[in-house]
C-alpha cells in the first residue's frame, strides 16, 4: 500500500510544482492516463502472443505475466499480522 501512497504523493508534489510555476500539465491528465494505460496494455501483447504460439492456455500468460506486471501486489482485506503491526 505504501507504494501506491508514494506515487500520489509524487504526483501532488508535481502538481504543486506546476502550480507554482502557472504551467499547466502537459497534456490533459485524461489523455495522459489513456496514453498509460496503452503502453501497460502494448507491454502484454508480446508475452500474450508467445503463449498463444506455444499453444499455451491464455491462463498462463495472464498468471504469470500479465497480471502481475499490470496489477501488481494489490493489498488484501482482513486483520494486519502482527509483523505488519512491528513495521508501522
Amino acid at each position: 500500500m505504501k507504494i501506491y501512497l508514494y506515487s500520489l504523493a509524487a504526483g501532488l508534489l508535481v502538481g504543486i510544482v506546476y502550480s507554482l510555476l502557472n504551467v499547466r500539465s502537459p497534456a490533459p491528465p485524461v489523455v495522459a492516463l489513456v496514453g498509460l494505460l496503452g503502453i501497460l496494455v502494448g507491454e502484454q501483447i508480446v508475452p500474450f502472443a508467445k503463449t498463444l504460439i506455444n499453444k499455451e492456455p491464455a491462463a498462463v500468460s495472464w498468471i504469470h505475466q500479465i497480471k502481475p506486471h499490470m496489477f501488481g501486489h494489490l493489498p488484501k482485506g482482513g486483520k494486519p499480522s502482527d509483523a505488519a503491526v512491528d513495521k508501522a
